[in-house]
């Protein structure tokens, strides 16, 4: 047996044992606190943009989406709200078993087209994060009728800005624009003040978030890696950003089951 062959061997037993210890360790102690063991749980948040035939990381194809979809499904994942992981976060209110939250930035046409098929077809819902600006004006993205249907059908939307924009770039009152602006569009539109923001590129800081929760928002999301839980910060809730690669389906999976520990354990960062 070769060196690269002993070597790759290593590597898929330290991987092996790695999901054995997430299967079998579901929650984890909280460094410096202590909580009930149902207060322990960590929910997968992820995050998807597009589901199109494109060659490009953000960019799904509906057989990629659909596989991982069905691979929840299959495996008794429930979906849940961010209400509903807000309540959990702030309150210890139950959970699902196996809770996982679908969030979608920007708000592509596909998203409707060929996204809301696929989860209405296996009993699930997603968040979606929209740019008011590009609503019914860009035939890329979302028109209201769409949304509205889709929020008729348990989807819910939040703001990702009006015009799209890294808030850590601008000047203070700017952020506060583009959060309030997209606000009450969305209200207006929708009916009711959206709770629930999404950093455009996933910047962030400590102004910023402290923006957000001025601007009446409830809570905010990031692409930092990672599950929210209950050290995470309700205006910077970790999640797992979903891309397309060479091996999508196995980026995917490792992402949902073994990458969570092996973050923790600072092998991996994102």
């Amino acid at each position: 047996m070769s060196r690269r062959q002993v070597v790759v061997k290593c590597i898929a037993a330290v991987i092996l044992i790695l999901l054995l210890a997430v299967s079998v360790a579901g929650t984890r102690a909280v460094a410096g606190r202590q909580y009930p063991a149902d207060r322990l749980t960590e929910v997968p948040v992820l995050n998807y943009h597009m589901v199109e035939d494109l060659n490009i990381s953000l960019a799904l194809s509906p057989e990629q989406f659909e596989e991982q979809i069905r691979y929840l499904a299959e495996n008794d994942y429930h979906t849940i709200t961010p209400d509903q992981l807000l309540d959990y976060l702030e309150n210890g209110t139950s959970l699902p078993d196996k809770a996982v939250m679908i969030t979608f930035d920007d708000g592509y046409l596909d998203n409707y087209t060929k996204a809301y098929p696929i989860l209405k077809k296996y009993g699930f819902t997603a968040t979606i994060f929209v740019v008011t600006s590009m609503v019914g004006t860009d035939p890329r993205f979302l028109t209201w009728d769409e949304i509205r249907e889709m929020q008729q059908n348990g989807f819910v939307f939040g703001s990702h800005t009006v015009n799209h924009v890294a808030v850590t770039t601008i000047s203070s009152q700017q952020v506060l624009t583009e959060l309030v602006e997209s606000s009450k569009v969305i209200e207006a539109e929708l009916g009711a003040k959206p709770k629930y923001f999404a950093y455009p590129t996933g910047a962030y800081n400590r102004q910023t978030a402290q923006l957000v929760k001025t601007a009446g928002y409830k809570a905010a999301f990031t692409i930092r890696y990672g599950r929210a839980g209950v050290e995470s910060d309700h205006f910077a809730i970790e999640r797992i950003p979903i891309f397309r690669s060479a091996k999508t389906f196995r980026s995917f999976y490792y992402r949902l089951t073994a990458a969570p520990l092996l973050e923790r354990l600072g092998i991996i960062r994102n």
